[in-house]
């Protein structure tokens, strides 16, 4: 784990002296400037604060740091460093109020608050930003498959019989191998799985049980890849995938094949739809064909039809066709715009959207930066001489990057959200309310520590509202 001191840019370093020399505290809030999505999913704080804030500060610490910031050109806060392992054991004096995670808000609101609780530590909640600052990306992502979620909802509700038993399945975490870091993963990962229950990121997994107390927050199923199947040859296509249904196959099983190694439409329609077409049928099991290549909405489209001729349908309450034995993922090219384009089209020809599940990759947990929902993290109010003054920039060149100033906080009137100003003290709204910020670190301590079955039960709380 990298020294806590070292946890953030160079310049921050120096910033010490920089501030009012009477300034006592500093406050900073987190908020979203806009992006592609009008609302947030606020989640992974509790990761990051367990992961990057939870160790104490040590005299190591301290001597690594003068050394390298030495050797590096900039200035090194000894005294302010030596103050807080002797006052304070080595932990931050900060107090970071947030919204529950799992809450949807829309953009241009405060999400997290950021003060110094010692008045000798003004300097540190600035310091910070750079590690707190990074919770864009677990709330880019889960945001992303929010979204995502509603596209599938909207369709699963209008053709699908118990659209809500079966949407946790339908969007297939793709992306471990896609993204920078086994961290990315876990994070990103465990980020989606506010929204899905589907993953082959097991990162994610191992994320859940040590940030969210969540003993099992995804699943998988069998699945071959181009190897396990070009490895038998073309001459033995048939024998590879029977040697499928020979391994998974068993009643109430699902597993899944991918099937365009050579020709995807002769498998799908010989090879699945004659030569194993009674094997399918016997074991019980569902196949899950995964085409691979190709024009997504096409594809998908003939794959079905396919499908639907050579296994049969039947007709659910709603009037669309469901498959018998069969099912489709779709794991290439995926991205929220051609999920949307695939579902228009398998449901107008006819399709329930039942019949297919998608896996998402880098779309999902790398193709996004800070700039997709424009995450920023400011000062906006400092207090000198007992008195809080308002902190902001308002620049004539880009309007779009105007701060807020004071002290913030958020409160909800039914389905809508404000960000307020807040008093100095109990950080309460000014003119009524509750502030939705709850306090969850202070002084180096971890105060709320949900679980992930609390968040998702949030996350469906907002879709309720939607």
């Amino acid at each position: 784990m990298i020294n806590p001191i070292l946890n953030t840019d160079s310049y921050k370093t120096s910033h010490f002296v920089q501030y009012p020399p009477e300034t006592t505290r500093l406050f900073a809030y987190l908020e979203s400037r806009g992006g592609v999505y009008d609302r947030t999913l606020f989640f992974g704080l509790q990761a990051i604060l367990k992961q990057a804030f939870d160790r104490p500060v040590t005299r190591r610490d301290i001597d690594e740091a003068r050394e390298l910031l030495r050797d590096h050109g900039v200035p090194f806060n000894a005294h302010g460093w030596d103050l807080l392992l002797r006052r304070h054991q080595g932990r931050l004096p900060i107090e970071i109020r947030a919204l529950p995670e799992g809450t949807v808000v829309p953009t241009h609101n405060v999400m997290m608050t950021v003060v110094n609780t010692d008045p000798d530590f003004a300097w540190l909640p600035s310091y910070v930003e750079t590690a707190l600052l990074r919770i864009w990306y677990p709330i880019t992502v889960a945001t992303i498959s929010w979204h995502v979620r509603q596209i599938i909802r909207e369709a699963l509700v209008r053709t699908a019989d118990d659209p809500e038993a079966q949407l946790p399945f339908k969007l297939h975490d793709f992306g471990a191998r896609g993204v920078s870091s086994e961290e990315s993963a876990a994070l990103g990962g465990l980020a989606h799985l506010v929204n899905f229950k589907g993953t082959d990121t097991l990162s994610a997994i191992v994320a859940g049980r040590r940030f969210y107390n969540e003993p099992m927050a995804g699943f998988s199923i069998p699945a071959a890849e181009h190897s396990t199947i070009t490895s038998w040859g073309r001459a033995r296509e048939v024998e590879a995938y029977a040697n499928m249904i020979g391994r998974f196959g068993k009643p109430g099983g699902i597993f899944a094949v991918v099937s365009d190694s050579y020709d995807l439409y002769a498998a799908v329609d010989h090879i699945w739809g004659e030569q194993l077409r009674q094997q399918v049928i016997d074991s019980g099991a569902t196949l899950v064909v995964r085409p691979d290549s190709g024009d997504p909405v096409t594809v998908v489209a003939r794959t079905m039809a396919l499908l639907a001729a050579r296994f049969g349908t039947e007709t659910n309450g709603k009037g669309y066709h469901v498959l018998r034995h069969v099912r489709v993922i779709q794991g290439d090219g995926v991205n929220p715009a051609s999920i949307a384009a695939i579902l228009d089209r398998i449901t107008a020809d006819g399709f329930c959207a039942s019949n297919i599940a998608f896996g998402m990759g880098g779309a999902l947990l790398q193709k996004l930066d800070r700039d997709t929902q424009a995450f920023a993290y400011k000062a906006s109010a400092v207090e000198i001489g007992g008195a809080w003054h308002d902190v902001y920039k308002d620049p004539a060149t880009d309007s779009r990057k105007r701060s807020k100033r004071g002290l913030l906080g958020l409160v909800r009137q039914g389905a809508h959200w404000h960000t307020v100003p807040v008093d100095g003290a109990r950080f309460a709204p000014l003119d009524g309310g509750i502030n939705q910020l709850r306090p969850v670190w202070r002084d180096g301590h971890l105060l709320v520590d949900d679980s992930l079955a609390q968040v998702r039960q949030r996350v469906a709380e907002a879709e309720r509202g939607c």
